[in-house]
């Protein structure tokens, strides 16, 4: 069976991803591929890597345009995802890439995206304890994060095995700049970028702060508190996030490092690496991958992990068409690259 798929956002970043990874998908054909403000121009204008797309015309981002398909993908601004997809039958399978469904908490939300709560979905990341099985049959679901997908399940295997503190957790992690979308800003003109990183979001500000408390929470069945500071750095694509939390009194790296096979053995977008072997942005170029690596820091009594992922496939379209194959009962790996590029 062919599914037909439609894509909001196709001028961006995201949306340009999800394209890319569909073009290819064997089980979807590509219908309305829509934008706001470059609706009326050819998609190889905007997107042209994209060459087997690239007559296509872009249409307005309007549920009339949307309407028709199996298969919804919105990636849209934040805040503008729950309207539209208000409008869109519970037939059709909607998958939000923006960050409009992804919090339990309303209050939460509130302080950190100023705008009224849309709702909670069904979380695209199925590597985490108990979130498969409700994305099977689902007919809506919250991509999350890049950040949080490559930091939840750099922590995980930790909360899950109870062998980490659920406080004093640090994270600092470093993003290419198509983490900021394709809008044009001064602070990521290449002049600005090139030959330097500098932080942003510092304090505990960051949007995808709450996100990944959350998520740990839920791994840990219990309240779980983060310090987590983003940099920007001279790369277009890519994460590479340090997470470090307090080990629970005689842990070993040995049990760490069991918990993490045990967990991961049969993911095939998540890897353990071998010892000694730490992991880079360039290992996961263009992939659903996650790598990761640990080690324990004894003297200081807690546990490093360094997670690498590539923030516009697994942290976001990867992310997307793996939740799409599990909601409409296909191979999870479908359409989904399992080799990156080099160098």
């Amino acid at each position: 069976m062919t599914f037909t798929a439609a894509v909001s956002g196709a001028s961006g970043y995201a949306g340009g991803e999800v394209l890319r990874l569909l073009a290819h998908h064997p089980e979807v054909e590509i219908g309305a591929v829509t934008a706001h403000s470059n609706a009326g121009q050819r998609l190889g204008e905007l997107q042209p890597h994209l060459h087997p797309l690239a007559d296509r015309v872009l249409t307005d981002t309007t549920a009339a345009n949307l309407s028709g398909h199996d298969v919804v993908f919105l990636a849209l601004p934040h805040g503008a995802s729950g309207e539209l997809a208000a409008q869109l039958g519970d037939d059709v399978l909607v998958i939000d890439a923006a960050a409009d469904h992804r919090l339990e908490s309303s209050s939460d939300w509130e302080q950190f995206y100023a705008s009224a709560h849309q709702g909670t979905w069904p979380y695209g990341l199925p590597e985490l304890p108990g979130q498969r099985v409700k994305l099977e049959g689902s007919r809506r679901i919250a991509v999350p994060g890049c950040y949080p997908t490559t930091i939840l399940l750099g922590l995980a295997p930790a909360f899950a095995a109870g062998l980490v503190e659920p406080r004093d957790v640090v994270v600092v992690a470093a993003t290419g700049t198509s983490g900021a979308g394709k809008s044009l800003k001064p602070h990521l003109l290449g002049s600005e970028v090139m030959g330097g990183m500098s932080p942003y979001g510092v304090g505990g500000v960051h949007r995808h702060t709450p996100e990944i408390e959350q998520g740990l929470s839920w791994v840990a069945d219990q309240p779980v508190q983060i310090s987590f500071t983003p940099t920007l750095a001279p790369m277009a694509r890519g994460i590479l996030a340090t997470s470090t939390a307090r080990v629970t009194a005689g842990v070993t790296e040995a049990q760490l490092r069991e918990a993490y096979a045990e967990q991961y053995s049969q993911e095939p977008f998540v890897h353990l690496l071998p010892e000694g072997q730490w992991p880079a942005t360039k290992q996961v170029l263009g992939t659903n991958h996650v790598t990761l690596q640990l080690a324990l820091d004894a003297r200081a009594g807690r546990v490093v992990v360094v997670s690498a992922s590539d923030n516009l496939t697994k942290g976001t379209a990867g992310g997307a068409v793996q939740s799409m194959n599990l909601a409409l009962g296909l191979e999870e790996t479908t359409g989904l690259t399992m080799i990156g590029a080099a160098p």
